[in-house]
């Protein structure tokens, strides 16, 4: 495999590198967040992510990574070993987590099945559906019934999560957290602004899902009333094996 490793601390990270260099790994290190962004989106096929690092955090650069279409497999390295610190993780983006201190078998292990998921796995989805509503993860385009809906950075990454969870009740708690870098200043009022804007875009386009505010909770994105209660479908094309 061809990994890239994201470590801040260099001791750890040359200490990995000569482990996986030992099983006839490639590897490619670099110590902060800002930097991996110059080189994540080469042709890897796993990248090890420590969660606290310098510039971007570990968090951050995950989500950036999946708003910006990079699928490749991300193993997230954590020293946070509460369960909601991993949970975040997850839903930042992350594949799998493995909390320090870690042993190296377990590392490879983990490796080997990210490895495993990904050769198994010979169609990737390319497209999220709900009703009408098409949006593209590689092109970024959005559509109703055909005709385009022209959105923001943050209002497509708002409506991918959205679409990832039809039909769920989600807090503004999760949505800031998903949508939004975790370092950035910002409270869940923010929320509130962009649900705004992108419920605006939604309504004007006739059929399109709605966005429902479910009281004392947050947000839902579910069709229409009386439209038929479809599940939610991707459209899949082949990847390269």
């Amino acid at each position: 495999m061809r990994i890239l490793l994201i470590e801040d601390d260099r001791r750890l990270a040359k200490r990995i590198q000569r482990v996986l260099v030992e099983e006839r790994h490639l590897v490619e290190v670099v110590y902060d967040g800002k930097s991996a962004l110059l080189q994540a989106s080469g042709e890897f096929d796993c990248l090890i992510v420590d969660i606290l690092l310098p510039g971007m955090n570990g968090l951050a650069l995950c989500r950036w990574l999946r708003e910006h279409a990079i699928t490749t497999p991300i193993l997230l390295l954590t020293a946070l070993g509460e369960v909601q610190d991993k949970v975040r993780g997850l839903d930042s983006g992350a594949d799998d987590y493995l909390s320090k201190p870690f042993a190296f078998d377990e590392l490879l292990a983990r490796l080997r099945a990210l490895e495993r998921r990904k050769t198994s796995t010979l169609q990737v989805t390319t497209h999220l559906r709900l009703g009408s509503l098409s949006l593209n993860l590689l092109t970024r385009a959005v559509q109703v019934d055909g005709v385009q809906m022209d959105l923001t950075v943050r209002e497509f990454a708002l409506l991918e999560y959205l679409l990832r969870h039809p039909r769920q009740a989600l807090t503004r708690t999760q949505i800031l957290g998903a949508v939004w870098p975790s370092d950035t200043e910002v409270n869940t009022s923010i929320v509130d602004t962009y649900i705004h804007y992108l419920r605006t875009k939604l309504e004007r386009s006739h059929g399109a899902p709605c966005l429902r505010t479910i009281r004392s909770i947050g947000y839902m994105l579910t069709l229409p009333a009386g439209e038929e209660e479809e599940l939610p479908s991707t459209e899949r094309g082949a990847s390269t094996p």
